[in-house]
């Protein structure tokens, strides 16, 4: 008896082991890109950078104007400049030029490092969100879909899109 009982629990437990080694793997995707769209965060993202990049065009813009403003004082009253202060006018605005051109430089910069600041915590929010709802639903890999690497997309992928935006609360 004890024999018989021991082969049953054997043909159980070897059953259940090849019952989990059966299972295929869960995969998820999910579009991000779509995802970040969506999110409330990144309007406010991007309002706050757009009002960045204006603050950096607006003081472009002045720099630009004075620069004008002064070329076109120096070309009306060239002609009548001596050697010496003509040299001492063109040497300021060839050093305004340069300024204006390191601002451009520094303001592009500036924008890229803004950029990222302000939409750092919208991906770290999303990201989150797509590991927690991958593992409630035990999925193995979750891709995303908007980086175009997936050359195959089965039914039986889960794509949880809708899920992270509940999870967001986002409609």
């Amino acid at each position: 008896m004890k024999s018989v009982l021991k082969i049953c629990v054997l043909g159980i437990l070897l059953f259940s082991a090849s019952f989990v080694q059966a299972q295929a793997p869960k995969f998820g995707h999910v579009d991000l890109q779509a995802l970040i769209e969506v999110m409330p965060e990144r309007a406010t993202a991007e309002k706050q950078f757009v009002a960045y990049q204006k603050e950096l065009e607006d003081a472009l813009g002045m720099m630009q104007k004075e620069f004008q403003t002064k070329y076109m004082e120096y070309a009306t009253k060239r002609d009548s400049l001596s050697e010496t202060l003509r040299k001492l006018k063109e040497e300021d605005l060839n050093a305004m030029n340069e300024r204006i051109q390191t601002y451009q430089t520094t303001a592009q910069q500036q924008l890229q490092t803004k950029q990222g600041e302000l939409l750092k915590p919208v991906f770290d929010k999303a990201d989150k969100a797509v590991k927690e709802v991958g593992a409630e639903k035990g999925l193995i890999y979750v891709f995303d879909m908007s980086s175009r690497t997936i050359l195959y997309n089965s039914k039986e992928s889960l794509d949880l899109l809708p899920l992270v935006k509940t999870k967001l609360g986002i409609k």
